[in-house]
């Protein structure tokens, strides 16, 4: 799993809803335009109860892992994590990990995830370090943000989205493409809230449903603040970056994320390979 494979599978869930699951009903109204899509809104409420089910309804048993030695001399290291819960949001005992230890396995898992920059499993934290002598036995366990459990919210983040584009398509007039942005926006921030301070709280990694509605209410909120910016007032320069930026989202992410753009970046350097453009402008150093 990965980001880009998140992104595959999210697109390619809203691709068929958007073929499969919308009316034939004229658009004049916010009402007429959820009966529209009404399919789809059904789509995005049976993946978000089926993953709060699962992720606060599922049994985790204690479980075990093997860290790798370092050397041929040094024994392989079997550690167990007491769980014996349900419900659990924490970083050792949550069912996301459970469902993707045992059908991923820990070998197709992220080996290095963000809970072991925390300050009980680090002691550079917030940074990578070494183990605390005191750590939890979770600390090297393997864990992916983008495991399979997680995937369905990020599909519904989707389908948020591709209500914000229905807007576009069928609203020409600016007020009534603001009204219906914003609404929704609003109260999928509202709904955030109150979700986490009810008990499911906003959680990136495990992709809780407060932390869908809060990102993609916001969202919504960025993206008509930004409309009314370029489209309603005409002001396109201040924004060209970010247009650019988003015309060319995915290959940015492959340029940094695989370490691309720092490769050709020190591929071009005055005299010695040290007098390179990031130790210019200090990151890395000359040597």
């Amino acid at each position: 799993m990965g980001v880009l494979q998140r992104i595959a599978i999210a697109y390619l869930v809203a691709a068929l809803c958007e073929i499969w699951l919308k009316g034939d009903e004229a658009v004049k109204s916010e009402l007429s335009l959820l009966k529209k899509y009404r399919y789809q809104w059904v789509v995005a409420v049976m993946l978000t109860i089926t993953h709060m089910a699962l992720l606060y309804g599922l049994y985790v048993p204690d479980w075990e892992y093997q860290v790798p030695s370092e050397g041929v001399s040094v024994p392989t290291r079997t550690l167990t994590v007491k769980c014996g819960v349900r419900g659990d949001t924490g970083p050792a005992c949550n069912a996301v990990g459970m469902i993707d230890r045992t059908i991923l396995g820990f070998q197709h898992m992220y080996q290095r995830p963000i809970y072991s920059r925390t300050m009980q499993c680090s002691t550079n934290s917030p940074n990578y370090g070494l183990l605390p002598h005191d750590a939890p036995s979770w600390c090297q366990a393997p864990f992916d943000p983008e495991g399979i459990l997680s995937s369905i919210m990020a599909i519904v983040s989707c389908m948020i989205g591709l209500h914000y584009g229905h807007v576009i398509v069928h609203f020409k007039d600016h007020k009534n493409r603001i009204l219906h942005w914003m609404i929704p926006a609003f109260c999928l921030v509202l709904m955030g809230f109150i979700l986490d301070f009810s008990g499911m709280h906003l959680n990136k990694a495990l992709y809780s449903s407060s932390y869908t509605c809060l990102t993609a209410g916001a969202a919504g909120i960025l993206f008509t603040g930004l409309y009314v910016l370029v489209d309603v007032f005409g002001y396109r320069c201040p924004t060209f970056v970010l247009e650019w930026m988003g015309m060319h989202a995915l290959m940015i992410y492959l340029l940094v994320a695989c370490n691309l753009l720092p490769i050709l970046l020190q591929g071009f350097y005055w005299k010695k390979p040290g007098n390179n453009i990031l130790a210019l402008i200090g990151i890395g150093h000359a040597g």
